[in-house]
């Protein structure tokens, strides 16, 4: 598996600076945390990460492959990405769209085959979703799609899997359950990123944290050494206390 180095970035959306000289190394089997207020810089650096916006400056690399010298079906075959707010505008049932997550690996003719066909049953099945496999995208609820969404990107179990905001509009139980599949993944040898707003979750699952403030790199290494009271102070300008149990540890944000 393949860690993405990502050396001097910076990115301009609209004219505005929004990424500057940031430099990360997202580890294989490790799950990288991407914590940071709004307007941070997160999206943009995942989409970067992504292949799918071009950076002003700087370079990312995939293994030894740069970014941009991968075919658009090799870096989607190798890669997953699922953006915030991802959406189905068409009424095909929910089997139909996880399976759309082997788009890039399936045969040029014929049916699909039996091992694809059994990898949609079993993430059907890891996301709780086989008495919904029937039902059109398009009637679910906002948190039901956003199971369906993460099932499409890891279906292929890609060696790089990039999610902004995997817990968004998804109940506590999902929640969970979606950040505990990302760690599954990084425990399985994948490179695994995730941009979350739910540091206690990071705190708990993530092995390493990312920490953006105003397009700039504020904090990056192993999660405890980032995640402390004085960095995620500074990161989102509020005192913060870190308590730590039988039950492990959580974030409290003072007022």
């Amino acid at each position: 598996m393949s860690a993405l180095q990502i050396d001097g970035l910076s990115i301009a959306r609209g004219g505005r600076t929004v990424l500057s000289d940031v430099t990360v190394r997202f580890g294989a089997g490790r799950l990288t945390a991407v914590i940071g207020p709004n307007g941070a810089g997160k999206s943009s650096l995942l989409e970067a990460a992504a292949g799918l916006l071009a950076p002003t400056s700087g370079t990312i690399r995939l293994g030894d492959d740069p970014l941009p010298s991968l075919g658009r079906r090799e870096l989607a075959r190798r890669r997953a990405y699922l953006p915030q707010r991802a959406g189905v505008e068409w009424p095909i049932g929910v089997a139909r769209v996880v399976a759309l997550g082997l788009a890039p690996s399936l045969p040029a003719f014929g049916d699909l085959p039996a091992a694809m066909r059994d990898a949609v049953e079993r993430t059907l099945a890891e996301c709780d979703l086989l008495a919904l496999r029937d039902r059109p995208a398009t009637e679910l609820s906002g948190g039901e799609l956003a199971r369906v969404m993460l099932a499409r990107a890891i279906v292929g179990d890609p060696e790089l899997l990039i999610v902004d905001e995997p817990t968004a509009g998804l109940d506590p139980r999902h929640a969970l359950d979606a950040v505990r599949r990302l760690r599954t993944r990084a425990d399985a040898g994948r490179t695994v990123i995730m941009a979350i707003h739910e540091v206690d979750l990071a705190l708990r699952f993530a092995d390493d944290v990312v920490a953006i403030r105003d397009g700039k790199l504020l904090a990056f290494g192993p999660t405890d050494e980032v995640m402390t009271a004085p960095t995620l102070a500074t990161l989102y300008d509020v005192r913060t206390h870190i308590r730590h149990d039988e039950h492990g540890a959580a974030v409290r944000f003072l007022d």
